[in-house]
């Protein structure tokens, strides 16, 4: 995969932005433009705003995942992996038991990995817990930059910042597991918190939320009442 590509989805929990690139502008794109599965996944959802509670552990669990392989790997599974973890819902996936975990290490479908599975749980419980505390979507978000990259070049998307190094300390705090700056960042990305398209990228700007000069344009907006 590219530089920083991370999972993300129309659902659940995707919002679809009032702006969108001008459709004449040809496709430039920073990972995926080889790959016709990976070119869509990237026009059509990276860089969106995500604010569920459901969408942003999805989001969460499959970075796990993907840990030491390509995100192709992962995005090939996702209906699967969307199967197997009762569609992301973090309430059913903390109660999982030993009989499930053994289902999912029985199970072609995803990745067959203990450790990667029993982080999915254990991170599912700490989503759970965390609504005591406003929610996940409250704490993600609120690490938002106050101004987002402005790449003319690949070699310009940064791979991790300030803000996503505090990012996974705060997931760390709140007993989330398998997460660190570089995945908080790649996170970031995905969900529109920041905007790593080149300049020049017919998806410039998707989100919504940033202005040009990469200052923010826009507040998203919370689907679960408990990040509002």
């Amino acid at each position: 995969m590219g530089q920083n590509a991370t999972p993300g989805s129309e659902a659940p929990g995707s919002k679809t932005p009032g702006t969108e690139p001008k459709d004449s502008v040809a496709p430039i794109r920073t990972w995926g433009g080889e790959d016709a599965m990976l070119s869509a996944y990237y026009d059509d959802e990276w860089g969106r705003p995500v604010t569920s509670e459901a969408g942003l552990f999805e989001r969460l669990t499959l970075e796990a995942f993907q840990s030491g392989l390509s995100w192709a790997t992962i995005l090939r599974k996702r209906e699967n992996f969307r199967s197997a973890f009762a569609g992301f819902d973090p309430v059913v996936v903390a109660g999982f038991q030993e009989q499930d975990v053994e289902r999912l290490m029985d199970d072609a479908g995803i990745v067959r990995n203990l450790r990667k599975i029993q982080a999915a749980i254990t991170n599912a419980a700490a989503t759970v817990a965390l609504r005591e505390e406003g929610g996940l979507p409250s704490l993600i978000w609120s690490h938002r930059p106050e101004t987002t990259p402005l790449p003319s070049r690949v070699e310009d998307v940064p791979s991790r910042s300030p803000e996503s190094a505090a990012l996974a300390k705060d997931l760390k705090r709140h007993g989330f597991v398998f997460v660190g700056p570089t995945t908080a960042h790649a996170l970031m990305e995905a969900i529109g918190m920041v905007d790593t398209h080149l300049l020049s990228s017919h998806r410039r700007g998707v989100s919504g939320l940033w202005n040009e000069d990469g200052t923010w344009a826009a507040d998203p907006v919370f689907e679960d009442s408990a990040a509002q």
